[in-house]
């Protein structure tokens, strides 16, 4: 690339200019690892098991091929123009400018959301050992710290959420060894009823029907939420030609095994009878066979799994702010970076937003939970329907020639695209079927006014904002 492309890009307000490229490939993969594993799986699987039985494990694993879908939309995307704040600039360039904001914000809302259900769900573990101290205390604490960490630097951030997603990943494999060790060997206070018949001895595979299995669908994308984050380390990652495509690849086996894996050998281990909403199924499992120091260690785990989502949420939403700010959507001040090349401010008026998060916890602990995965959900699906409609847009304009191929092209073209689309909208409409999630969809029209309005006086005091598109002539790779 030349001296005077990097000028253009500079010019034309890359949103990755500035930052520090300091994720190295191991902490973008484990980045990776961790998104595919978190407080959906460890705590909202226990709903969901309750609703669904053992066909919930066909659900995720249903879900997870629509998942790879997208990102292997986004892997083509991200190695034509690999930029933080990824979404935000495809829908920009593709769909035009409106989308390009909306998208941003709704991103960012999402990580806000997501944030206030993972501190809602540490405050629940922590309420394992220590139930005199109310929730919102422990939520507030672990936001304080956290903050803190975001602040310091990038490599800080990457190299603690690489042994977050470390301790995420041993524990998996330790509990799914565990539990094919209770299968095989019969050893503990399980092992006289664990076995595979306890997929379908209980009133079949499909205990509460097809149709109840289906709307668990809703929870299950919860889980998945995060896997496009790899998307946001763009503009950080050292050499994305080779991470991003590496951490995209490995995301069916991180399904198959840490989702699909795990939770059939739970199952195998425990009637599913036995799971109830608010209780991990893996602690659960670990009682009921009997080690009683093991079901600790795994709610130290999943403390740890919230902690890993909560802090991911921090990076991203001020990376999403500042990409916001250099496409003139947000306030300029949010541009700026701290000497340590983080976008503190950003950081720190998402940390604000997030502490509604605590209120919450103070208001309304039981359900705390519930209502804001279900708006992160909302807020996600429209994300990953940008991302599918950006690529597809992308293959219409590789096909007429327009724009160049990218080195890591979607199996299938836009044809698996469309499939995650419909699916997505299939979802959607579980959601506005459920009473209690449909919420979310009010919320969300809510919030669609709010940034139609805020569109509206942006066009009336800055109309060539609104006009422009993403940056397409921005640095490319392959």
């Amino acid at each position: 690339m030349t001296s005077s492309k990097v000028t253009d890009a500079s010019a034309a307000g890359a949103p990755e200019e500035g930052y520090e490229r300091g994720l190295g490939s191991r902490q973008v993969q484990m980045i990776a690892i961790g998104g595919a594993i978190g407080v959906g799986l460890f705590l909202g699987a226990g709903a969901n098991i309750a609703k669904a039985g053992p066909s919930l494990i066909l659900m995720y694993a249903l879900a997870g091929v629509i998942i790879f879908f997208i990102m292997r939309a986004l892997g083509e995307l991200l190695l034509y123009r690999p930029v933080s704040g990824s979404f935000a600039e495809y829908s920009r360039e593709f769909l035009g400018p409106f989308f390009g904001y909306f998208t941003g914000w709704t991103y960012w809302l999402m990580w806000v959301v997501t944030g206030m259900a993972e501190l809602t769900a540490a405050a629940i573990y922590v309420h394992y050992w220590f139930p005199d101290v109310p929730r919102w205390v422990t939520a507030l604490v672990f936001l304080v710290i956290l903050f803190g960490v975001n602040l310091i630097s990038v490599k800080l951030f990457g190299e603690l959420e690489f042994w977050f997603s470390m301790v995420k990943v041993t524990a998996l494999i330790g509990m799914i060894v565990i539990g094919l060790g209770v299968l095989t060997f019969g050893f503990s206070a399980a092992g006289d009823t664990a076995a595979v018949s306890n997929l379908w001895a209980f009133d079949g595979f499909f205990p509460k029907g097809i149709g109840s299995s289906l709307m668990t669908l809703q929870g299950v994308m919860f889980a998945y939420l995060a896997v496009e984050l790899v998307g946001v380390t763009a503009g950080e990652s050292e050499d994305p030609e080779k991470t991003l495509p590496k951490a995209i690849n490995t995301l069916p086996w991180r399904i198959a095994l840490f989702y699909v894996g795990a939770l059939t050998v739970i199952l195998c281990v425990v009637k599913w009878t036995e799971f109830s909403e608010g209780v991990s199924p893996f602690v659960k499992a670990f009682a009921v066979i009997g080690i009683p120091a093991a079901a600790g260690i795994v709610n130290f785990v999943v403390l740890t799994a919230a902690l890993s989502s909560c802090n991911s949420g921090m990076y991203s939403t001020g990376r999403m702010l500042r990409n916001l700010a250099e496409s003139g959507e947000a306030p300029k001040v949010f541009t700026r970076l701290s000497a340590t090349k983080t976008p503190a401010l950003g950081i720190f008026v998402s940390v604000l937003f997030m502490g509604i998060g605590v209120v919450l916890n103070y208001v309304v602990p039981e359900k705390a939970f519930g209502y804001v995965t279900s708006i992160a959900t909302a807020a996600g699906i429209w994300t990953w329907l940008m991302i599918l409609i950006s690529h597809v847009l992308y293959r219409r304009q590789v096909v007429a020639g327009r724009l160049p191929a990218s080195s890591f092209p979607a199996p299938g073209g836009s044809v698996c695209s469309w499939i995650a689309i419909v699916f997505l909208l299939f979802v959607t409409g579980l959601i506005a079927y459920d009473a209690d999630a449909r919420v979310c969809l009010y919320v969300m029209a809510g919030w669609a006014a709010a940034l139609g309005i805020g569109w509206a006086v942006l066009k009336s005091r800055n109309p060539q904002v609104t006009e422009r598109r993403g940056d397409s002539d921005l640095e490319k790779v392959g």
